[in-house]
């Protein structure tokens, strides 16, 4: 979970995941259109999003496709409110 979650760290990994999310699946050169960030930026950017496993990579001949794997962000998300679940119980009534 702590790949995960430090890959979700950065800004511009959510606003890529967004886009890609929003889209069903891009290539790289989408994303920086829609970022206005360098290729370079980007494709590292999305590079740690694969390795994390919340975007999956597949080689498409001249231009490579981003698709997010919604079930490694559900499991996020179910991971995270675990987490707070066993560390932040909700205060029992007050009487």
């Amino acid at each position: 979970m702590a790949v995960r979650l430090a890959a979700l760290a950065h800004p511009a990994r959510i606003e890529i995941l967004k886009h890609i999310a929003a889209s069903r699946f891009c290539c790289c050169r989408e994303v920086v259109d829609h970022l206005d960030l360098a290729q370079s930026t980007v494709s590292q950017h999305l590079k740690i999003l694969v390795a994390a496993g919340l975007v999956r990579f597949e080689p498409d001949r001249q231009r490579s496709r981003y698709e997010v794997d919604r079930a490694a962000l559900a499991g996020v998300s179910s991971s995270l409110a675990t987490l707070v679940d066993s560390c932040c119980p909700e205060p029992a009534e007050r009487k």
